[in-house]
């Protein structure tokens, strides 16, 4: 935009300095070309006095000798035919000239052809050469003193153009900064309205945006906490209902205690200060763990199930807790839309810049993959939340999911992820300034 501005400035100034430098420059060479011929008009207005009195060749010669121009640039046309010093000019031009005074061009310069009515009907011509030394003396000195001031008025405009370019372009490059780190996920980030009015007036209300973003986002944490605390009361009566002993009563009881746990792992999670995704873990170690409470689960529906490619580590930048709910939704889906004794399959798989989550089943698969992924869209008994929140963490890790069909017959889910390195850790609070200050 600087750029721009400048480029605007340096046309309109020079078009404007045109428009009145060349008339001027014009105006100076005609000006020093009436001067140089005022002068030799002076000069053979001095050569009058002499034809009055006296028509002799050689007093007239002297009178030529004794002005300041000498006889080298005057000469005196009589009739007859009879010249009197150096002419310059055709006979033609002579002749002319006894009828009315004139200028003509010579090399070397400009010859004024001056007539003269002396007494006794007698008629001469003055002849007064101007060098073109004398035509264009001081005509090169003001057209660079013009051109001075033209150079001098471009880069003056193109300086302030410059100036307030600089400042639109700081005021609108900080306002673009703030607008990305809020989109990247700093509430915080606010910014000092500066430039003109209209960014001026662009920042404060950004400034009122990111509050109210903030407010609306608190305000969601909050009634997630809330919601989710009201749910420990179910839980409590649900864990006291629980008796007996055997191996399905204790099943019972370890899932209460991961419900209980996911409960109170989304309560701190509400009440933290939004952030981006923490540092990472590997997608092996959670998917590994997330089994041991599956596995169980899948032996008493008696449903065949495999973890394949968990053996190695696959590092991703998603928090364990994150991405042991993504599992959870994922696996909680092929229990709660397929037939018990369906079988399904997990596989991790890593590339060389993403790591791969395939959650394959044997069901009856999904009719509208694209529909189940957007938020909200719900069977019966579904929610329509479960891939929508593998979606968000995935999209947010660098990476996607897509519905696929499995190699077992049914649905295959597939999640990928950006590989290696976490997510940087924001300031908690940041303030975009204006420089130089």
């Amino acid at each position: 935009m600087r750029r721009s501005l400048a480029l605007v400035a340096v046309a309109v100034t020079a078009m404007v300095a045109l428009a009145f430098l060349i008339p001027l420059a014009v105006a100076v060479q005609e000006i020093a070309e009436s001067r140089a011929l005022a002068e030799a008009e002076r000069q053979a207005s001095m050569i009058v006095p002499a034809l009055v009195v006296t028509d002799d060749a050689a007093a007239l010669e002297r009178a030529l000798a004794s002005t300041p121009a000498g006889a080298g640039r005057l000469a005196v046309h009589l009739s007859g035919d009879r010249t009197i010093g150096s002419s310059r000019v055709r006979a033609a031009d002579v002749a002319a000239a006894f009828e009315r005074a004139r200028t003509v061009p010579v090399s070397g310069g400009y010859v004024l052809l001056r007539p003269v009515a002396l007494d006794s009907g007698r008629r001469a011509v003055i002849e007064a050469y101007a060098p073109e030394a004398d035509v264009k003396k001081g005509v090169t000195t003001s057209w660079a003193v013009l051109t001075a001031v033209a150079v001098v008025l471009v880069v003056g405009s193109v300086v302030v153009a410059d100036r307030l370019g600089a400042r639109v372009v700081r005021a609108a490059r900080r306002l673009g900064a703030a607008a990305t780190s809020l989109g990247a996920g700093d509430l915080s980030v606010r910014i000092e309205p500066d430039g003109p009015p209209e960014l001026v007036a662009a920042g404060q209300a950004f400034n009122t945006m990111a509050d109210q973003v903030a407010g609306l986002l608190a305000a969601e944490r909050e009634l997630a906490a809330d919601l989710s605390h009201r749910l420990r009361t179910p839980l409590t009566a649900l864990r006291l209902n629980i008796g007996g002993a055997g191996p399905e009563a204790e099943q019972r009881r370890l899932a209460v205690e991961r419900l209980e746990e996911a409960v109170d792992e989304i309560i701190r999670a509400a009440r933290k200060p939004a952030r981006p995704l923490p540092g990472g873990c590997d997608a092996a170690d959670v998917l590994r763990e997330r089994f041991i409470f599956w596995s169980a689960l899948a032996e008493d529906q008696g449903r065949p199930w495999r973890l394949a490619g968990a053996d190695a580590p696959g590092r991703v930048p998603v928090g364990a807790a994150d991405l042991g709910a993504a599992i959870d939704a994922l696996l909680g889906n092929v229990f709660r839309h397929t037939p018990q004794g369906t079988a399904f399959r997990v596989t991790l798989r890593r590339r060389a810049d993403m790591v791969d989550i395939l959650v394959s089943d044997a069901g009856p698969g999904i009719d509208d993959p694209e529909g189940a992924l957007r938020r909200g869209h719900s069977g019966a008994g579904s929610t329509g939340l479960g891939l929508d929140i593998v979606r968000r963490l995935a999209e947010a890790a660098g990476g996607g999911v897509r519905i696929e069909g499995s190699e077992l017959g049914g649905a295959c889910v597939h999640v990928w992820l950006r590989a290696d390195g976490g997510a940087p850790d924001r300031p908690p609070r940041r303030l975009l300034r204006r420089r130089g200050r």
